[in-house]
């Protein structure tokens, strides 16, 4: 976020910034510098969602992996503060290192709106010109020289939602009710649900606190506001509840089987929807604070109405999910829940509204006020200038006081939390919360070069895009190690082609058994049997976290093949010990008629020091075959922490 305020800084995987807790320094290739000129004005009916999802995109298709963006061009001058942090905090998202707004006017004026004092105003502002940081996005003559420019219209945004299954596939929310309907009839696939013909227009009836309700392909059962990532900005938090506010006005209301909910990212959101008056309307439609944390997102949600789940089954229904996060997938709200997507939170509060998304805004109505007048969403959204007036008058000096007032108080609670006085921490081995993992196992004092990885096999073999840490209900526990380890690979929609259907399964192949992810890898250590995995394109896509790489680690795979990697997660894979190797250039396993049952010996050059950056190392498969693959060595700390069995231990040894 600070990046949005001309400050730059960066993110590192949980397990680079343990190592720097150790004082070990994070290595950076030198970056290219992507300029991304914005013109133009932000339509009035769109939400800064709408305009951060639209410069994802945008950025997303640009290929900027691992580059630096910064943003430049007249129509920054349209973006709020708020705004611009939340287009910042999203880069992961388009794979960038770090998207930077440089300090002009807008900042300024939100510094002073922050209790900034008029001395360290102009001290700001004198510093920032006298080093040539400060701009005035109006004059070109400012513009700095890149290495590349995308160009992006503002005016070109228009209200969207993604899903029904991939964060990715976005629908205009004019075009919703025709693209549900399309992906219904589309064979099972991303977005298809192959609902036969006759299906199509199935409604199951049911009971809910003793009045009858009816489901169809399309009824909304799970909304759920939450103020995270792309959805911080308090601009949509704030439309939510000016929604909510004239919804509720207008005679409008939320039926009670769906479960709605409200997880703030922080205290200080409920405080500035409190502030302004919109949270007990918010409140009248059910969205009521449940918590604040990863709640819905991660599948931590309590169980839905007997009936509605009773219902869905019935009548085979794609029953929908509505949350303002920034991740999901098919089953992972709720197991039942086929369709999900991922909308604005006054969106979210609209569909929530209509209990349905198979609805067109602009032609039916939200509702039906109790006098039998239609209410359309046009009649209820907010203009963009009743939002912005509202957070200039009511948030963004309140919170801002209101933090300095609690820091300056403390926490009383906090400051009276017992902490034990030993030199390493005391684990509890009773505790179901935090347990030691098994990464140090073993550990010695000498480096033990890496060993060639001999007669393995494949613990999965996976297609495009594979998130290997789909925890679902394993969410709540992540510090548990035997959790993780269980959790790992365990979505519901895992595709994995040694099992030919989704699910958390693979196949022990020595005994050609199916067991669960975990079951088969268990049984492969114990058997003393090494373990690969093999993958198409943008293995790790979407998972910043650490565990993406623990869990494996974990499951006692040692190298994973793939057509390529996201680059933090390739990263992380390394920080564990396990080798990310590429299929060369215009090669796949598919091109390679690689069936995935065979067995693996990736050797490593004599001796193991003269592995180098990029180096191409040979595969031998059982049945005289070979192909080659390029080691993603891209750094020398890359060797170093390889040579060491990840970072963690790399580090270890460093402190002994």
């Amino acid at each position: 976020m600070i990046n949005g305020l001309g400050v730059l800084g960066w993110g590192v995987g949980g397990i680079e910034a343990e190592a720097v807790m150790l004082g070990q320094p994070v290595a950076l290739t030198l970056p290219q510098v992507v300029g991304c000129r914005l013109e133009g004005s932000v339509n009035p009916l769109t939400t800064s969602i709408d305009v951060v999802l639209g410069i994802t995109k945008h950025l997303r298709q640009a290929a900027i992996a691992g580059r630096f963006v910064e943003f430049f061009g007249p129509g920054v001058s349209q973006l709020s503060v708020p705004d611009r942090t939340t287009i910042a905090n999203m880069c992961p998202e388009y794979n960038a290192t770090v998207s930077f707004f440089p300090v002009d006017q807008v900042t300024l004026k939100h510094f002073n709106k922050t209790n900034f004092s008029q001395e360290k105003l102009e001290l700001v502002e004198s510093y920032m010109k006298a080093v040539n940081l400060f701009r005035n996005y109006e004059n070109s003559e400012e513009d700095p020289v890149y290495s590349e420019v995308i160009e992006i219209q503002l005016g070109s945004f228009i209200p969207h939602v993604s899903g029904p299954k991939r964060a990715q596939d976005r629908v205009a929310v004019s075009d919703m009710k025709v693209d549900f309907h399309s992906c219904l009839k589309e064979k099972m696939g991303f977005k298809g649900f192959h609902v036969p013909k006759e299906r199509l227009q199935t409604q199951v009836p049911f009971q809910h606190a003793g009045q009858e309700y009816q489901l169809a392909h399309g009824s909304l059962v799970i909304a759920a506001v939450i103020s995270c990532t792309n959805n911080c900005n308090p601009s949509v938090m704030l439309a939510a509840g000016l929604l909510a506010k004239k919804a509720v006005e207008a005679g409008l209301g939320v039926k009670p089987y769906i479960k709605t909910s409200l997880a703030p990212g922080a205290g200080m959101v409920t405080q500035y929807l409190n502030t302004s008056g919109v949270l007990p309307y918010l409140n009248q439609l059910g969205f009521e604070v449940i918590g604040y944390g990863c709640a819905t997102c991660v599948g931590n949600t309590t169980p839905l109405p007997e009936g509605v789940v009773d219902a869905i089954k019935q009548g085979n229904l794609v029953a929908c999910g509505v949350l303002s996060g920034n991740r999901h997938f098919e089953g992972r709200l709720f197991e039942c829940v086929c369709a999900n997507y991922l909308a604005s939170p006054p969106l979210v509060v609209a569909y929530a509204i209509a209990g349905t998304v198979d609805i067109d805004f602009e032609k039916e109505p939200l509702g039906v006020t109790p006098e039998g007048k239609e209410v359309f969403l046009r009649d209820v959204w907010p203009s963009r200038e009743e939002v912005q007036q509202m957070e200039e008058d009511t948030v963004v000096s309140s919170i801002f006081q209101e933090l300095r007032d609690r820091m300056e108080k403390g926490n009383p609670l906090w400051s009276n939390l017992e902490c034990p006085e030993s030199v390493v921490f005391p684990w509890d081995i009773k505790s179901t919360y935090i347990r030691p993992p098994s990464f140090f196992h073993k550990l010695t004092k000498e480096v033990q070069p890496p060993r060639s990885i001999e007669q393995a096999h494949a613990l999965l073999f996976l297609g495009n895009q594979t998130d290997p840490r789909e925890f679902n209900s394993y969410g709540a526990r992540r510090g548990q190690r035997r959790g993780d380890d269980r959790g790992t690979f365990a979505s519901i929609k895992l595709q994995n082609r040694f099992i030919g259907r989704s699910g958390p399964k693979t196949l022990h192949i020595p005994s050609g058994q199916t067991l669960d992810v975990f079951e088969a890898a268990d049984r492969y250590q114990r058997e003393g049997i090494p373990l690969i995995i093999l993958a198409g394109k943008d293995y790790g896509s979407g998972s910043s976290r650490d565990w993406v790489a623990k869990g494996p680690c974990l499951l006692g795979v040692r190298a994973i093949i793939a057509e390529s990697f996201e680059k933090l997660h390739k990263s992380q894979l390394l920080g564990m010990g396990i080798l990310p190797l590429a299929f060369l250039p215009g090669q796949t396993a598919d091109s390679l008629e690689l069936s995935g049952k065979e067995k693996f010996t990736i050797g490593l050059p004599p001796p193991p020091e003269s592995l180098g950056l990029g180096h191409r190392l040979t595969v031998q498969i059982s049945g005289g075959k070979s192909f080659d693959v390029t080691a993603l060595l891209d750094s020398e700390i890359d060797l170093i922490y390889y040579r060491h069995g990840g970072l963690l231990r790399y580090v270890a040894r460093t402190l002994i």
